[in-house]
């Protein structure tokens, strides 16, 4: 692509040619046998790109720029929990990987088996991610944060032949033991696992279970030196299922494919994040997220960037480590999310003045709507672009952004950018399945497909999920709802103004409130509970959650309340995780519900932010609004 052409016209070309600009961006990756259509939407929602050719994510990844830059830096790992770093080449990174693969074959894992992978942020999880691609096989990263109900059900999902996992985590300076988590979740599934890898980083005591159980530094010895060529995929086969929480309380495993996804990387990666081979990027992401997935595996190593990867706190030791880091290891781009930068906000800018950050060309911000005093903020501390970006799980890769690598766009406080390449993107009113054009008019946020490369392929063996759930919530049309509401101003930028569905946003992650509500009734007080997403000016939203109680005399006291509010918090703690952790549970003697018995979870949002609830003429009992309205004015 030539660099003088305009976004504008880059954008046009995407959508009104759509096969003419796919087929340049696939010139990015290697194919080893070359595809005969570029896209089939044959059968929409189900669109295939680069139909009948052949590739590799791992190849791409980590054998070409071995074979061409062998002692280039690919992975730099940095852990200010155990204080250690270490940084693999290209060369190297390929010797780990294709022991790791060796290993899952030598476990009779092969294409098409799934490999759950439940890891905190080491070069192993790395490499099992990578190992999983090389040989076929679709990964399924579970985030480390979740506990054994989540992970249960995800096992029970995807049906993995093998998981990955270690002994523990660390956060803030306190050991998360992971392994008893795994045990539980096992005990919980129906689907059993024939073996379980574990990392032993020495941090937490583990039993090993006999014949299920595998140290992996003691299988691995065997398999050090082993040649394990790449499995060449079908462009439209699986790499990998990510769960994202749903209205439901099954959270749905977003499917991905193989030679789109890489695609969509590679073109990003240049246009987007403007990165170049022997470059260094820097996401401050997790991997059981697809930030983590996109752009602290994939993305840099397809572009042949080194990645690094942290595991840590941004205050840890000092609020300058991120920026400490930047100047040792000259990371050229940078990802967080505006949660981090909130808390950063707190301290001293002479944390990042203090660092040479001349290498830096920007930093792009994704998760959760960025606030404009943040924004601000960080771009009078760091003197550097910052840019916001919009996009979801399913889309792998960001909707809305700035391309700066095709040309230079001006950023506008509180807007993630316009659409990008590919992404057909409309303001829908819910009601009429009408496009809004007016500038600066609520609607939904939704998209016309056919869908871009590396957007999802289905829900992971629901295919009727996938189309009820995203491609018919809008009245009339076959289009893909984001489930989240927004405007578009005279000059086509885009403002994400909150979700329309019961998927709540805290600090980036995207939880179901349908998920601590069935975790939050399961103990035994509870006859009935509603969780809401309320604005929370550090996490973007929290959880608040108001329960009703089988015996409420028996806990009549302020005291007895507050105890068993710690007992409820113990037990999404120990399903969920402390991620789904709500930030108060109330009790009320009942919920505010329409007269046909809908829960009006809307209106009890909106008193938690102050603000007017709307139309309430169809609610049954006001008494119930009116203590949730007392009781959130008394905190």
């Amino acid at each position: 692509m030539s660099a003088e052409r305009d976004f504008a016209a880059v954008y046009r070309e995407s959508l009104e040619q759509p096969e003419l600009f796919w087929r340049e961006q696939a010139t990015l990756i290697d194919w080893q046998r070359p595809f005969d259509v570029v896209c089939d939407n044959s059968e929409p929602p189900f669109t295939k790109w680069f139909v009948g050719g052949q590739t590799n994510l791992c190849h791409n990844a980590v054998d070409r720029h071995a074979a061409t830059h062998p002692d280039r830096n690919a992975l730099i790992f940095v852990s200010t929990e155990t204080d250690t770093e270490s940084t693999y080449t290209f060369r190297e990174l390929l010797a780990e990987v294709k022991t790791m693969a060796s290993v899952l074959k030598a476990q009779g894992v092969g294409k098409g088996d799934r490999v759950l992978i439940y890891m905190p942020m080491i070069p192993e999880a790395t490499f099992a991610m990578l190992a999983c691609a090389r040989i076929g096989a679709i990964h399924s990263v579970v985030f480390g944060g979740f506990a054994s109900v989540s992970l249960a059900s995800r096992i029970d999902d995807c049906t993995p032949t093998v998981v990955v996992s270690a002994d523990a985590g660390s956060r803030g300076g306190k050991v998360v033991p992971y392994k008893p988590l795994l045990d539980e979740a096992i005990l919980l599934a129906a689907h059993k696992p024939a073996k379980v890898l574990l990392v032993d980083r020495g941090l937490s005591a583990m039993a090993l279970q006999a014949e299920r159980d595998l140290d992996y530094a003691v299988v691995s010895a065997a398999h050090r030196d082993a040649d394990v060529p790449c499995e060449w995929l079908a462009s439209t086969d699986t790499s990998y299922i990510l769960y994202t929480s749903g209205t439901t309380g099954k959270p749905k495993g977003v499917q991905r494919d193989v030679g789109g996804y890489a695609v969509a990387l590679a073109a990003s990666m240049q246009h987007i994040f403007m990165g170049q081979a022997g470059e260094t990027y820097f996401a401050t992401s997790d991997i059981g997220w697809v930030v983590g997935h996109s752009y602290i595996v994939y993305g840099p190593l397809i572009a042949g960037m080194a990645t690094v990867m942290y595991e840590g706190l941004p205050i840890r030791p000092d609020a300058g480590i991120w920026w400490q880091m930047v100047e040792k290891y000259r990371i050229s781009v940078m990802f967080s999310a505006p949660t981090a930068i909130r808390v950063l906000k707190k301290y001293d800018p002479a944390f990042i003045k203090n660092a040479d950050l001349s290498s830096l060309k920007g930093l792009f911000l994704a998760g959760e709507p960025l606030d404009a005093p943040t924004a601000s903020w960080i771009s009078d501390a760091l003197e550097r672009p910052v840019i916001d970006n919009y996009w979801q799980t399913e889309t792998g890769w960001p909707i809305l952004t700035l391309a700066n690598g095709i040309s230079e766009g001006k950023t506008k406080l509180g807007s993630p950018g316009v659409p990008m390449y590919g992404y057909d993107v409309r303001i829908i009113d819910e009601q009429t399945g009408q496009d809004i054009t007016e500038p600066n008019t609520k609607g939904v946020v939704a998209i016309e497909g056919p869908m871009p490369p590396g957007f999802m392929q289905t829900v992971w063996q629901d295919d009727k999920r996938y189309v009820d759930t995203y491609w018919r919530s809008i009245p009339g049309r076959l289009v893909y709802s984001s489930f989240d509401w927004g405007i578009r101003d005279a000059d086509g930028y885009f403002f994400i103004l909150g979700r329309t569905d019961d998927v709540i946003n805290v600090a980036g992650h995207r939880l179901g409130t349908r998920e601590i509500e069935e975790s939050i009734a399961s103990h035994s007080a509870i006859m009935e509970v509603a969780v809401v997403g309320v604005a929370d000016q550090l996490k973007g939203q929290v959880a608040m959650a108001f329960a009703v109680l089988k015996d409420a005399d028996a806990y009549a006291s302020p005291a007895a309340k507050l105890q068993l509010e710690g007992a409820l918090m113990k037990v999404v703690d120990e399903q969920l995780g402390a991620v789904a952790r709500p930030s108060r549970i109330r009790f009320v003697t009942l919920l505010p519900k329409t007269r046909s018995g809908k829960l009006l979870r809307r209106a009890i949002q909106a008193v938690c932010e102050g603000r007017d609830p709307g139309d309430l003429t169809t609610m049954d009992d006001p008494s119930a609004l009116a203590q949730v309205t007392a009781l959130v004015g008394g905190s």
